[in-house]
């Protein structure tokens, strides 16, 4: 069973990648990003020979104190975090014995990460498992419970995504997966060299990519995390679902449909978020160093960019492009003056944050109609299941009415 488990997993991830990176690309698109776009398919050799690797040894004890070993691991992330802003701000001064203090308390840091970051996979693997059993979440194709796909992750530096949208019209045309590191001069190089008056484009930092394993962040918050890896693995869920195929399609430039790509996203979104609260709170919640509590600033935030968002909707639902992104470089100069430093806002901004129902750039009507889906439904599991087996925005309409 695990050896037809994983040739099947092989199959759709190679067919994923394979549409995604072998399709003709526009001409100017391909020259500018080619030489910096992210091999998922090199990285997913490497992935998978080293988690059979993992799957063979035989190594599967975990540690006693389990939870600890997360919660140490997440400190140690914050901690590095903080190091690398003041590293960053001292970098100019080279002679600075500050600064090789720092770098020498990082490079420490780093080697105890590296060391722990298997068994720090395998606890919470072993934990939103446990949570989506109990959900009666196990896999997209029977009844039976057994779990497929397993849920299986590396923590790890993420890529970047470069995101094409339409100019007269908030939506995605393009991404192309980017190596990561790349500097800032790069990624503005790569905007302006896509840049036209057609499209415009941003490159931005994303969580985690639903390969096999699921490449997550390793620099974010306990949280952030947990909810990262639940909802990429129901990506992987999805894409054996009528829903989730139907995003694969729009991802390989097949049949693009940004309705399908917001459902999609949008369920994979509020789903996760109720299977990661409850991992959360059933392992962590209450214990030092992981507080999620949002902060007044982030409503504050929020409150902002919905304003933005639906003033942007009108402008161009008028034809008023050059309005609309005048008004957004203005919207961008109070944002920074408020202390949220973003360096572009743009279409291609909105485009991807706005496929997702928890950020504030989202306001299409699908992620209401979807919680109104929620709030009808019996269990998690009733909900995940009838808005995957969905194929347009009319299906999802017509559940509601």
């Amino acid at each position: 069973m695990k050896i037809l488990i994983a040739v099947i997993i092989l199959v759709v991830v190679f067919f994923q990648v394979s549409t995604i990176f072998d399709r003709p690309l526009d001409a100017r698109v391909d020259s500018v990003a080619r030489p910096h776009a992210f091999s998922v398919v090199g990285w997913e050799a490497g992935a998978l020979w080293q988690a059979a690797g993992q799957l063979f040894s035989g190594d599967d004890e975990l540690p006693d104190d389990e939870t600890g070993q997360v919660i140490d691991y997440f400190t140690r992330a914050r901690r590095i975090r903080i190091l690398n802003s003041e590293i960053a701000a001292l970098t100019a001064g080279e002679g600075d014995a500050s600064l090789a203090a720092l770098r020498a308390e990082l490079d420490g840091l780093l080697e105890i990460q590296a060391a722990s970051t298997d068994t720090v996979e395998r606890v919470l693997s072993k934990q939103i498992e446990t949570v989506l059993s109990e959900e009666g979440i196990y896999n997209p194709l029977t009844d039976g419970e057994f779990r497929f796909p397993t849920v299986n992750f590396i923590l790890g530096d993420l890529p970047d995504l470069l995101v094409i949208s339409s100019r007269d019209r908030i939506e995605s045309v393009k991404e192309v997966i980017l190596k990561p590191g790349l500097t800032l001069e790069v990624k503005e190089g790569l905007e302006t060299g896509v840049d036209s008056p057609e499209v415009v484009s941003l490159v931005v930092g994303i969580g985690g990519i639903a390969t096999y394993p699921t490449l997550v962040d390793d620099k974010a918050t306990l949280r952030y995390t947990i909810d990262t890896i639940v909802e990429e693995w129901l990506h992987q869920y999805l894409a054996f679902k009528p829903l989730g195929f139907r995003y694969v399609l729009d991802l390989s430039g097949i049949s693009r449909d940004y309705d399908i790509a917001t459902m999609n996203e949008s369920l994979a979104g509020m789903v996760s978020d109720e299977i990661g609260s409850e991992v959360y709170r059933r392992y962590y919640a209450g214990l030092a160093g992981t507080s999620a509590v949002a902060d007044e600033a982030e409503s504050e935030f929020d409150r902002e960019m919905r304003e933005t968002r639906q003033t942007v909707d009108d402008y161009l639902g008028r034809g008023e492009i050059e309005q609309a992104e005048e008004y957004m470089e203005r919207r961008r100069q109070r944002l920074v003056t408020m202390g949220y430093n973003i360096r572009k806002l743009n279409q291609a901004y909105f485009a991807f944050h706005g496929t997702y129902a928890d950020t504030p750039a989202f306001i299409s009507p699908i992620g209401l109609d979807l919680q109104k889906l929620r709030d009808k439904s019996g269990s998690i599991k009733d909900f995940l299941e009838t808005a995957a087996a969905m194929t347009d925005r009319e299906d999802l309409a017509e559940r509601v009415r």
